[in-house]
């Protein structure tokens, strides 16, 4: 078994699982906003990043195709609608993170670097993109590779990666799943390590709170024997002490979700797989009271959905797409004044998972690229904008 199956079969569970799903209580929702298509990219590409630059461009860098993890790089120009290529990476790549510095640059960290496009092997470098100049250049190493991990802008310009799996997972689950947790210097380029985490996790979310505190929810842990399982514990990572403490747990464990802070200072984490196949609860962080609230479930069961794949609206309503097993085509966006669930159009092209968006100055989404068919076996180059 490969990794990349690996990882598939640890975040899809069979569709006979569905059923256990929680049903969803509201009536039958009115659909808002539509898609339509925009210029696609020049590479096929899934698993890649996608980062608004600060001239309101999207870079969207590496990632995998039929022949492997990509070190390429292209732009994409909302005036024009249209891609052009862009310098490449030093380091094929996906699976990493992309993180926009305050000074406009993107530092990319980690995934996995094999050949094939199986994460046979991740790698611990890290590169920074220069939008001025449209080139790369490599910056300090992390300690130890990563993949699964998460990476946090603080308010001090500096970049938090926590977790995440040291090693390639293999048959039996992932072995490496780590603690650890280190700081990147945009002014020196340097790694330094900082307060572990109470638990190890990989495939976990998180998010900055108005505090200047980082919250860490979920994902998957490895047993003594090797196999995974979700994880349904939180902590908070504080950057003046540089250590972490536990906080209120989720109502439900899960991997794969994702976590979008709300103008109202609450934290939305959308639904992921879990022990019990995939589910349509969504949950509320209130960080006042380090406490977890259910709200409306989502309208199609869930897969595996990131952090790429959601996003905050100007009007504060979030938009999540794909990742439904029964309806890959699907979006649905998130009210948070009535807690409730409302379908988008769909989109013209439909994903099992692994096509990033972003929010444009506009106010449009774009998604692009992404795996089609169960099987993730066509990767695709076209992209598409969600007009509110």
């Amino acid at each position: 078994m490969t990794t990349r199956h690996l990882f598939r079969t640890l975040l899809a569970l069979p569709l006979a699982l569905l059923a256990l799903a929680p049903a969803a209580t509201h009536a039958a929702p009115s659909v808002s906003g539509a898609w339509t298509m925009t210029g696609s990219m020049h590479v096929a590409r899934s698993y890649q990043t996608a980062t608004l630059l600060l001239n309101g461009e999207v870079l969207e860098a590496g990632g995998d195709n039929t022949n492997g993890w990509l070190a390429s790089a292209e732009l994409y120009h909302p005036s024009t609608g249209t891609w052009t290529i862009t310098g490449s990476m030093h380091q094929a790549r996906g699976q990493n993170t992309a993180t926009l510095l305050r000074d406009g640059r993107v530092l990319v960290v980690g995934g996995c670097d094999s050949n094939g496009g199986d994460c046979t092997s991740l790698t611990a470098s890290a590169e920074l993109y220069n939008p001025k100049t449209g080139t790369w250049t490599v910056t300090g190493s992390m300690h130890e590779p990563r993949w699964g991990h998460t990476a946090t802008l603080l308010p001090s310009g500096r970049v938090l990666v926590a977790g995440g799996s040291a090693a390639d997972c293999g048959p039996d689950g992932c072995a490496s799943i780590q603690a650890s947790a280190e700081l990147y210097d945009p002014r020196t380029g340097d790694w330094t390590l900082t307060g572990s985490m109470h638990q190890a996790r990989a495939f976990h979310t998180a998010a900055l709170l108005p505090s200047g505190q980082v919250l860490v929810a979920g994902g998957t842990v490895a047993t003594a024997a090797g196999a995974t399982h979700p994880l349904a514990g939180a902590e908070l990572y504080n950057p003046q002490t540089g250590t972490w403490a536990l906080t209120g747990s989720m109502h439900r464990a899960g991997s794969g979700q994702a976590a979008t802070l709300l103008p109202n200072g609450l934290v939305l984490v959308n639904a992921g797989p879990s022990a019990n196949g995939h589910h349509r609860n969504a949950e509320l962080y209130h960080p006042h009271s380090g406490s977890w609230a259910t709200t409306g479930s989502l309208l199609h069961d869930s897969g595996y959905v990131t952090g790429q794949t959601v996003a905050l609206l100007h009007s504060g309503k979030v938009l999540v797409v794909g990742g439904s097993l029964t309806n890959h085509a699907s979006a649905e966006l998130y009210d948070p004044q009535t807690g409730a669930w409302t379908l988008t159009g769909s989109l013209h092209d439909a994903f099992l998972y692994a096509q990033p968006m972003t929010l444009l100055a506009s106010g449009q989404v774009l998604v692009a690229g992404g795996s089609q068919g169960n099987d993730q076996s066509t990767t695709v180059t076209s992209a598409e904008l969600y007009n509110p």
